[in-house]
């Protein structure tokens, strides 16, 4: 009898398993993004003035072109666990937020809700953070004017320095808005036990080191997001003009369709089953396809139907990898295991028949066009440090290259190291064990003064991590190239690390460092002093 049940049980697994796989098939979830994608369109044109910004990685789904992206975590707003993190400040959003009067930030989620996380909590807390930032800022600029033009009134030339300084705090409105603007559907208690941490989130901020005084002079209205989704009623005869507002409005586009029930959709040919938010999670589903190869080929995948759409998708990725190996571009082979709809009795369904796909699909371009020669690599000021990736390294004006990746690039020997490197996933002490090499040669090069190119597969992650070593081990809290003195005599603390890497922010916009990563480059400057001593000088 026991065994009649287990059975019974089993079957039901196997058939809620083969039912979920059936309706999120790669035909389901391209056709769900296409017609979502619509939607985005049709709301950027209320405004079309304003940029459109993903949020990585879902967001950059949704739409065939992007000005820029942005990294709001939705884990950093989930109940009893906001943050606002600084290696993650997104300020290039406000700052182009503050350029053009606004900006729009693309997203999705499969759950049954209108919005993440990340637009619900993660991005209010952040423009409210930034707010009180500025405000503070203004406020001791204003206070030091005001001193300043007390103490040196004879003195016409400091006396003009003052007057400006004083004409520029008052640029900033006497009502401006620093409160807490969160959707209706935040309960009161959680708004309440947010509000309680947003004077420790401004300190943090304030002590980060982050460029405060170059986003002030941007803004000139207070961030404020509003939200808007598939729901959302708009009477087009009644768009307000973006500029009336007396905020810089962020305005969150939920790209997909909030129902919690599986949507069975027809067309005049096809029919499908709508995903709500299909582009989250895509190592699960998207084969090898990128944003930018669906969209180069979207008319003709979704023109396929259901039945060619697989084969499509797999000529598509195959020639795009032979293409970029062509190049000496990294090209793994992305090899899929089909899903067994219809599984035998005599195997238990088990979490390994999932699609396996031997690509990270994190990383990606968002144009072509702009992820070869015409990509510019990203400068430190004037540290002659620069972060890039390694397709790029080969056309880069620079001295010499640190080359994170695993496949090695042509260069010359005499200005090459090659370190190949792997995340903390696959390696926890890959990047430490490759950090006092990787600082050796640093220090032999710059203190040449000769330009240094840090690239790893993506630029975001292995060699912002890299560049972080190398600007806290060899640089001084000036920025200066001093090969490695203040080093040598400051504990580094957290806080410290989290300032540098703020500063790599500021110029490297598309940085991703993984908690793994940075916590080898932490326990290196922590404890690694004994691989400096015998750097050359």
């Amino acid at each position: 009898m026991e065994d009649d049940e287990d059975t019974h049980q089993l079957s039901i697994y196997r058939a809620a398993r083969t039912i979920k796989r059936r309706d999120n098939t790669l035909y389901n979830a391209l056709k769900s993004i296409y017609d979502d994608s619509v939607f985005v369109g049709e709301i950027f044109q209320l405004w079309p003035d304003l940029p459109l910004l993903a949020n990585l990685r879902c967001g950059l789904w949704y739409s065939r072109t992007f000005h820029a992206t942005c990294y709001f975590k939705s884990t950093d707003g989930h109940n009893n666990n906001w943050s606002f993190n600084t290696s993650r400040l997104n300020l290039h959003v406000a700052q182009l937020a503050g350029q053009k009067d606004g900006c729009f930030i693309v997203d999705a989620t499969r759950r049954g809700k209108r919005f993440p996380d990340s637009m619900s909590k993660t991005i209010p807390i952040w423009t409210c953070v930034l707010n009180r930032s500025i405000q503070n800022h203004r406020e001791r600029m204003r206070q030091s004017a005001l001193v300043n033009d007390g103490v040196s009134l004879e003195n016409h030339k400091e006396s003009s320095t003052c007057d400006k300084y004083y004409g520029d705090t008052r640029q900033m409105p006497i009502d401006w808005d620093c409160s807490l603007h969160l959707p209706l559907w935040v309960s009161g208690t959680e708004r309440a036990s947010i509000e309680k941490r947003l004077e420790e989130w401004t300190q943090q901020l304030d002590a980060s080191g982050a460029d405060i005084s170059s986003l002030a002079s941007c803004l000139k209205k207070p961030l404020r997001p509003l939200w808007i989704s598939q729901k959302t009623v708009i009477w087009l005869n009644e768009v307000p003009d973006h500029e009336s507002w007396d905020f810089t409005p962020i305005i969150l586009v939920s790209a997909s369709s909030p129902s919690g029930v599986v949507q069975r959709r027809t067309s005049s040919e096809f029919s499908w089953n709508y995903i709500p938010g299909a582009g989250d999670d895509e190592e699960s589903w998207a084969r090898g396809l990128t944003p930018s190869l669906f969209w180069n080929c979207a008319y003709d995948i979704i023109n396929a139907g259901p039945e060619m759409c697989n084969q499509m998708v797999a000529d598509i990725v195959e020639k795009d990898r032979v293409y970029r190996a062509r190049r000496g571009q990294d090209a793994p082979q992305v090899t899929v295991k089909a899903p067994n709809l219809l599984p035998s009795s005599d195997h238990q369904l088990s979490d390994n028949d999932e699609s396996q796909l031997a690509v990270d699909l994190a990383n990606f371009n968002i144009d072509r066009n702009s992820s070869d020669e015409d990509c510019v690599i990203s400068w430190l000021g004037l540290t002659n440090l620069a972060v890039g990736t390694s397709q790029n390294a080969g056309v880069s004006k620079v001295d010499c290259i640190l080359n994170c990746d695993k496949e090695s690039i042509f260069a010359d020997p005499k200005a090459y190291l090659h370190l190949p490197m792997v995340t903390s996933k696959f390696d926890r002490f890959s990047l430490l064990n490759n950090l006092p090499s990787a600082v050796n040669f640093a220090k032999l090069n710059l203190s040449e003064g000769k330009t240094l190119l840090i690239c790893c597969d993506n630029g975001e992650d292995i060699s912002v991590c890299i560049c972080l070593a190398i600007l806290t081990a060899l640089f001084d809290e000036e920025g200066t190239f001093d090969g490695g003195n203040f080093f040598s005599e400051t504990c580094i603390t957290k806080l410290e690390m989290r300032r540098r890497l703020i500063t790599i922010c500021k110029y490297v916009v598309n940085a991703r460092p993984s908690r793994g990563n940075l916590k080898q480059v932490f326990n290196f400057l922590s404890g690694g002093r004994a691989g400096l001593t015998n750097m050359p000088t």
